[in-house]
C-alpha cells in the first residue's frame, strides 16, 4: 500500500476510528509530500529530520500546519534526554548567567571511505543530492548539532560562516563541516560535524558557557553532565536523582545508573507528542510548561533547513558570513 492509498482510506474512517498522526521515517525527498497530504486531510505529523528536501517546502510546509491548526513534530530526539532538558532549564533560569559561548560537536566516521559504492543503502541515500538535499554531513547531523545548541542555550543562530569539505574521492556531497556561530543577543559558537573521522561513532556532545558557569554533555555517556561554576567546583549531575528538575524527572524512564538512552530519547519524543494530540482530542487548553509541549517543531523544521541553505551559501562564498534566512 502507498502512502496516498492510507492516508486517503484512514481520512473515510470516522474519527474514533482511524489513525491519529503519521510517522515519517523516509529519505529526505520523500519528507514534504507525505507531510502535505496527511495534513491536507486532517492528520498530524511526526517526521524524521531534516524536515523537507530544501527551505522552500519547509516553508509551504509551515504555512499549511498555521492553516490546518494541525499538530508537526520532529524527530531531533538528543533534546529528549533528561540531562539535556535539565540544561536547558539551568540555562532559561539564569543559572549559568548570560550565555557567552556554544561549542556543540557530531563527529562520526562511518563514511570515512566510499561505503556508498558497495550499495550499503544507509550511505547510498545520505549521499546522493536528489534524496538527501543540498548538504550531505550537515543535513544529516550538522542539523542536530544546530537543534541541540539552540534548544539548550534558547538563543537562535542569526549568522554562520561555514567551511564544508567532500574527502572522500567521487562523493557528491559534504562529508565534513566547520561553522563559526553567532547567536541573537551576542553569544558566539563553534559547530563541527563530520562523517569522515575516523573511530568516531555518533559522539555528539555540547558546551554551553555563561558568565556565571558552563554544562557540558556527551551523548556517549548521557547519564552524566558536567556542571562547573565561576570560582566552585565543578558538579556532576545524574539522571534520574531527586535534586533535578520536574522536565528532567518528566523525561526519565529508569531508575539512577541504569542505561537510558537513544531509543528511550525518540520515545520521550513521541510520548510528548502523543500526549499533545490527546489534549487536542479531549479539548485541554496545556499550560506553557506542560512537557506534551516540549517537542520539536514546525519553527525548528524551518530553522533547520534556513540552517542548511545558509550552510552551503556560506561554504561557496568562501565561508562568508551569512544570515539564515527567516
Amino acid at each position: 500500500m502507498t502512502y496516498q492509498e492510507m492516508i486517503e482510506k484512514e481520512a473515510k474512517l470516522p474519527l474514533g476510528e482511524r489513525m491519529d498522526f503519521v510517522a515519517i521515517v523516509t529519505p529526505n525527498h520523500m519528507h514534504f509530500p507525505p507531510a502535505k497530504m496527511a495534513l491536507e486531510n486532517g492528520f498530524h505529523v511526526l517526521s524524521d529530520k531534516p524536515a523537507t528536501f530544501d527551505l522552500k517546502e519547509a516553508k509551504a510546509l509551515e504555512k499549511l500546519v498555521k492553516k490546518t491548526r494541525l499538530l508537526y513534530g520532529l524527530t531531533h530526539n538528543y533534546t529528549g534526554y533528561p540531562l539535556v532538558k535539565q540544561a536547558r532549564d539551568m540555562v532559561a533560569g539564569g543559572k549559568l548567567g548570560k550565555i557567552r559561548k556554544v561549542v556543540v560537536e557530531y563527529p562520526q566516521g562511518w563514511l570515512a571511505t566510499h561505503l556508498e559504492a558497495s550499495g550499503q543503502k544507509q550511505a547510498d541515500w545520505r549521499t546522493d543530492p536528489k534524496r538527501s538535499g543540498a548538504a550531505g554531513s550537515i543535513g544529516d547531523i550538522g542539523t542536530h548539532a544546530e537543534n541541540l545548541a539552540e534548544y539548550i542555550s534558547g538563543l537562535e543562530i542569526k549568522e554562520l560562516a561555514a567551511d564544508i569539505t567532500t574527502f572522500v574521492k567521487g562523493r557528491k556531497l559534504d562529508d565534513d563541516g566547520n561553522v563559526l556561530l553567532r547567536f541573537k543577543g551576542g553569544a558566539k559558537g563553534l559547530l563541527h560535524c563530520s562523517q569522515i573521522s575516523v573511530g568516531e561513532e555518533n559522539n555528539i556532545n555540547i558546551r554551553v558557557y555563561g558568565e556565571l558557569g558552563g554544562i557540558e554533555w556527551h551523548q556517549n555517556e548521557p547519564n552524566t553532565m558536567l556542571v562547573k561554576w565561576l570560582e566552585e567546583p565543578m558538579q556532576v549531575y545524574r539522571t534520574a536523582n531527586g535534586y533535578l528538575g520536574s522536565n528532567a524527572a518528566a523525561a526519565t524512564r529508569t531508575p539512577p545508573a541504569h542505561p537510558e538512552g537513544y531509543l528511550e530519547a525518540f520515545a520521550n519524543i513521541y510520548v510528548n507528542f502523543a500526549n499533545h494530540i490527546r489534549a487536542k482530542l479531549e479539548r485541554r487548553k496545556l499550560a506553557k510548561s506542560d512537557p506534551a509541549l516540549d517537542y520539536p517543531k514546525i519553527k525548528d523544521a524551518v530553522r533547520g533547513m534556513a540552517f542548511i541553505e545558509a550552510v552551503v551559501k556560506s561554504s561557496k562564498n568562501n565561508a562568508r558570513w551569512t544570515k539564515l534566512a527567516k
